[in-house]
């Protein structure tokens, strides 16, 4: 093993070293009265200082290069975002072409509809950096509304919202990533008895989205998606230390709860 000095002293926690650094400070000043004449403590002093002065800008040169880091990293997340929605506008006008050449009393033309208003949600609202709470309701009622068409098989899925204030701003698809999961690992893989239960309350300071489903144990993988991973990110990029992501697997059920403060 190394027992180098270096490595012990990266081993003790900052909060240690750096109230270690305050106390000294503060016991120089102390001893100053009693100590001044003394050339080797004036000394001592002198240099001590200096490296205090040095180890705080290096650690504020730190804060800002973080800080502009972040900063960047969200920048080019917004354009790759923007570069992704290329495509979708093609999808989008299509389906404004079918909605007008089906029957108006056909199931096909509703499912088309409601497939138009999600794609126009996430091409334009998509790149705002905030939307309301109810858009974002309308948006995963529109999506589930979607996957009951599209499966035959019995299922039961809930959504229950019970928010204050509906125009709380919130960041732009951010649950639907854990409905889609829901769905794709959940509901997808069993043949009968699926379910997905989601809970969204909000009141004037929080705001909490519960969503739980089972699955099908033998298709389960201990691997994060990239949606998630994707999620996490996202979360840390906008909601620093004002948020709560909690993921739990008991059996065949799987729970999220996801929790943020109202900005």
């Amino acid at each position: 093993m190394n027992f180098s000095i270096t490595n012990i002293w990266r081993s003790i926690p900052k909060w240690v070293t750096r109230t270690l650094l305050i106390l000294t400070a503060l016991l120089i000043l102390i001893f100053n009265d009693a100590f001044g004449d003394n050339e080797q403590f004036v000394l001592f002093s002198f240099l001590y200082f200096i490296l205090l002065c040095f180890l705080s800008c290096r650690w504020l040169f730190r804060q800002i290069k973080s800080i502009i880091k972040l900063k960047h990293e969200k920048k080019k997340t917004e354009l790759l975002h923007l570069k992704s929605q290329v495509n979708p506008h093609f999808f989008f006008n299509t389906l404004n072409n079918l909605y007008g050449i089906m029957d108006k009393n056909s199931q096909a033309r509703m499912m088309v509809l409601k497939l138009s208003d999600m794609m126009r949600y996430s091409i334009y609202e998509g790149q705002k950096e905030w939307v309301t709470l109810e858009e974002e309701i309308v948006y995963l009622e529109n999506y589930i509304d979607l996957q009951e068409i599209r499966y035959h098989k019995k299922t039961d899925v809930r959504f229950h919202h019970k928010v204050i204030n509906q125009e709380s701003r919130i960041m732009p698809l951010l649950f639907i990533i854990l409905l889609e999961n829901a769905y794709k690992h959940g509901l997808e893989t069993l043949e009968k008895d699926a379910y997905i239960y989601v809970q969204l309350t909000a009141d004037e300071k929080e705001i909490i989205f519960d969503i739980e489903n089972n699955f099908d144990l033998s298709e389960a993988t201990q691997e994060q998606g990239i949606g998630l991973k994707n999620l996490k990110r996202r979360l840390e990029l906008v909601y620093p230390n004002k948020h709560m992501l909690a993921i739990a697997t008991t059996k065949n059920k799987y729970t999220v709860k996801l929790s943020l403060a109202v900005i």
